[in-house]
């Protein structure tokens, strides 16, 4: 190698080295720059805290006006102690959580913790400082215990600030959550399953679903064994995202419906899974997916039967209805599945939401068997004839028989209706109702 290369060489490598050790001195002066500035706004504000109880002092001419500015002056005191060694103990943590090794940085995650979830005005500051994108980048490490602290210090600044959430989002915070979750213990699942729900409040503005691993996570955790608690903040999670319309494709390409649906029959999650499938049955990928489920329509029909959940009583007759609606197909299956009875008693013993949607579907089923839609009747399907009868007695004869066999089935589901109500003051007024219906006098 000549001479003249070699020193080229050195003059770049030093070079190189003078303008890291630069950049670093500057994002040190405008670290402690702010520090500085953040410190002398408090030592104003306790100088005219001290001018205020001078001033209150020296006005003070009673004895028991002496003796409460004396305790005001106590109390200052305390406070501007606290308020000290706070603003003592936020600058070694910010400095630490930027500058520190690997154990400072996890000590200063605690301390942030803590001191955001005292002062409130501290969370924004923490924003300002550059702390989240440091906390973030401390989710990606394979170190459980340092991941864990950073998480909750995210948590703690997330509670309340859309700000802070909204950076998050930009540091990446979607993109670094664990690939597998069978590895992660149930601790940390339920922490990152917080942390998520508190995001997902971003839902209705830029929420990158589509380039992020939140959606395979929230299925991984709703199909592991964690616990309900867990399971639960996930489902808040997917209900934030159903509600935005946009987001219904990869919500369904992820299997989010199939897996709702298996949540949809444990009674502690199933309010918040049937409001997420109420979302989703209204967009076509969303109604297609429930229409192919093997649970569909059985898991609905049984929860029609849950007396003690109204809401998910009307849940569930809602997505019914959705599903019933100009579709033979779904009504056949329905049909067969023994919806008929069960709406039947919806209709007289459920919420005035649940007795009209119910009400609805009954209508819409006896059109069914009347092969005759109104225009407003619901389902919309072309009349089909059900035979050519020889003469007007034969089928007059025919009507009748048709009637009886209605009220002879409307007999025996009242009858049943009354067994499973235990309602012996209400059954003479059942019977009653029975004998005195026809098909054409039914409150449909």
């Amino acid at each position: 190698m000549s001479p003249s290369l070699a020193q080229n060489m050195s003059t770049t490598s030093s070079s190189s080295s003078s303008s890291n050790i630069w950049l670093v001195s500057y994002l040190k002066l405008q670290f402690f720059s702010r520090i500085r500035r953040f410190l002398q706004s408090k030592a104003a504000r306790k100088r005219r805290t001290d001018s205020n109880h001078v001033d209150s002092i020296n006005t003070s001419s009673t004895t028991s006006k002496t003796l409460i500015n004396h305790q005001e002056v106590i109390q200052v005191a305390v406070e501007e102690q606290i308020e000290n060694d706070s603003s003592v103990v936020l600058q070694k943590s910010v400095k630490r959580i930027h500058f520190g090794s690997w154990e400072e940085k996890e000590m200063a995650a605690l301390e942030i913790q803590r001191i955001a979830k005292e002062d409130v005005k501290i969370k924004k500051l923490m924003a300002e400082l550059g702390v989240i994108h440091v906390l973030v980048s401390m989710v990606a490490t394979e170190v459980v215990g340092r991941r864990r602290v950073a998480v909750q210090a995210l948590i703690e600044l997330a509670n309340g600030t859309y700000t802070n959430k909204a950076l998050m989002v930009e540091a990446g915070i979607l993109t670094k959550l664990p690939k597998n979750v069978d590895v992660v213990d149930e601790s940390t699942r339920r922490e990152f399953a917080e942390l998520i729900l508190l995001l997902s409040s971003l839902a209705n503005k830029q929420f990158p679903l589509s380039s992020s691993e939140i959606l395979p996570f929230l299925v991984g955790i709703l199909e592991s064994e964690s616990s309900l608690e867990t399971k639960e903040l996930c489902i808040g999670t997917l209900y934030n995202l159903s509600a935005v319309l946009e987001n219904a494709r990869p919500l369904v390409s992820n299997g989010v419906v199939s897996t709702v649906l298996k949540l949809c029959s444990v009674k502690e999650l199933s309010e918040k899974s049937l409001a997420t499938l109420g979302n989703l049955v209204v967009t076509l990928m969303g109604k297609k997916a429930m229409e192919d489920s093997p649970l569909v329509p059985d898991s609905l029909i049984e929860i029609l039967t849950w007396e003690e959940k109204p809401k998910c009583q009307e849940s569930s007759a809602y997505i019914l209805m959705i599903l019933a609606h100009q579709s033979s197909a779904q009504r056949d299956k329905m049909a067969k599945s023994g919806i008929v009875h069960v709406i039947l008693e919806v209709a007289l013993l459920g919420s005035p939401l649940a007795q009209k949607r119910a009400l609805k579907l009954l209508q819409w089923f006896k059109d069914e068997r009347q092969a005759k839609m109104g225009p407003h009747s619901g389902p919309q399907t072309g009349r089909s004839a059900m035979g050519s009868p020889v003469n007007p007695r034969e089928a007059q004869e025919g009507k009748k028989f048709m009637k009886n066999l209605v009220k002879q089935s409307l007999h025996k589901n009242m009858e049943m209706i009354t067994r499973r109500a235990n309602a012996a003051d209400d059954s003479s007024k059942l019977k009653s109702l029975v004998i005195s219906t026809s098909s054409k006098s039914l409150p449909y």
